[in-house]
């Protein structure tokens, strides 16, 4: 049920990046439910790699390279699902950025994170 649940604020926070990004587009609903559940594989499979992978960067740059690996993965996601199109860089690092606040916000309204 909670990955129901941080799929769902997901989905929510991609649609909220069509509504207010330019350059993020999403086909379908269908699309959307499938980008959700493709970036939560992506950001527990992928990520955790590409972290350790740029840590040198990332520690010469004082985290702000993290930046850009979220970006990444979030293009990725975009590379990998038919239907769900990101224009560039910008777009998907503003987008990135967007859907990890939705998921912050939305994680603390869920049951058992007192």
């Amino acid at each position: 049920m909670r990955f129901l649940l941080r799929v769902a604020i997901a989905a929510f926070g991609l649609w909220l990046c069509t509504q207010v990004v330019p350059g993020i587009r999403i086909d379908g609903a269908g699309t959307l439910a499938g980008a959700a559940l493709l970036l939560g594989i992506v950001n527990a499979i992928v990520r955790p790699v590409l972290v350790v992978l740029t840590l040198p960067i990332t520690i010469l740059t004082l985290g702000l390279f993290l930046l850009v690996v979220n970006a990444a993965t979030f293009g990725l996601v975009a590379w990998l699902l038919d239907g769900f199109h990101i224009a560039g860089f910008l777009p998907a690092l503003l987008g990135s950025l967007l859907v990890g606040f939705t998921g912050w916000i939305g994680s603390c309204w869920l049951p058992g994170n007192e």
